[in-house]
């Protein structure tokens, strides 16, 4: 995980400064100026980083409770094969380099690029709804992975499929797989955080990180179904999660800004 750590981190920079064309490393100087600013925001990114260490240590939650659901056969019941057809579709040994990059490393590139390319491009409106729409995503999901438990497609033998991603990453079980339990498919949330990214920068004003979001977006719905991880099922629950979280992301965020640009306009009145 450290090399995946690490060239996360890159890809992070090389997206900010893709986006903004400004030196990335500034980002880390605004986030300090914003905590300064807003003690709301501050209280957002420890809310945020709450709810990615509660996702961290969902596995032994999990096994904690000793919950015995398994839902996979009844998800196979309402697609049947269809992620072994669109492997049969689709696969081409050059291509799947490319998906394991996007699936590996975009994913959280992405998330954690948006929040210093808003703070770059002095965007309060989607920095604030980034965060908001983080702890939605992760907050909804968990519970399901907890009491909705779906094994991955390839992992299901009636359905047929191949876990490719073994061919490019044969060390995923060791290396990854910490990080994401085997049964945590529906949502995907590769579906709704690369689409909540996509869906807020279309609301940003940032044509290039709009362009970005958008094609990291499509390959990583694209790859879940390539890679045989996840069903059919898990991508529509991911999008409507999306949809909600990003949609709630700005309503949460319009409201926090103007309660607090209402309390500086009585304090300012107050001096005067």
């Amino acid at each position: 995980m450290n090399h995946v750590s690490l060239y996360t981190a890159l890809f992070v920079v090389v997206l900010i400064w893709i986006s903004t064309r400004r030196n990335p490393f500034l980002a880390l100087v605004e986030i300090g100026k914003e905590m300064l600013r807003s003690y709301k925001f501050l209280l957002l990114i420890v809310a945020m980083a709450g709810v990615l260490a509660l996702n961290k240590y969902e596995l032994q939650i999990e096994n904690n409770m000793h919950l015995t659901s398994d839902f996979t056969g009844f998800i196979f019941g309402l697609e049947g094969h269809f992620v072994e057809g669109f492997q049969h579709l689709f696969y081409t040994p050059w291509l799947t380099p490319i998906i394991v990059f996007f699936y590996i490393f975009m994913l959280q590139s992405v998330l954690a690029a948006s929040i210093g390319v808003y703070l770059l491009d002095k965007n309060r409106l989607m920095l604030y709804a980034t965060c908001y729409a983080i702890i939605i995503n992760y907050a909804l999901a968990i519970p399901f992975y907890l009491y909705f438990p779906v094994n991955e497609v390839w992992s299901y033998a009636p359905a047929g499929v191949r876990f490719v991603m073994l061919d490019i990453f044969p060390k995923f079980e060791e290396e990854y797989r910490p990080l994401s339990g085997l049964n945590n498919c529906f949502p995907s949330l590769h579906t709704s955080i690369s689409v909540t990214m996509a869906l807020l920068a279309f609301r940003s004003g940032n044509r290039r990180w709009m362009v970005i979001t958008s094609i990291s977006a499509l390959m990583i719905v694209f790859g879940i179904f390539y890679l045989g991880i996840h069903w059919l099922t898990d991508m529509f629950g991911g999008t409507l999660l999306a949809v909600l979280s990003s949609s709630l992301g700005i309503q949460f965020s319009r409201l926090t800004l103007r309660n607090t640009e209402n309390v500086l306009a009585v304090r300012s009145r107050t001096s005067n």
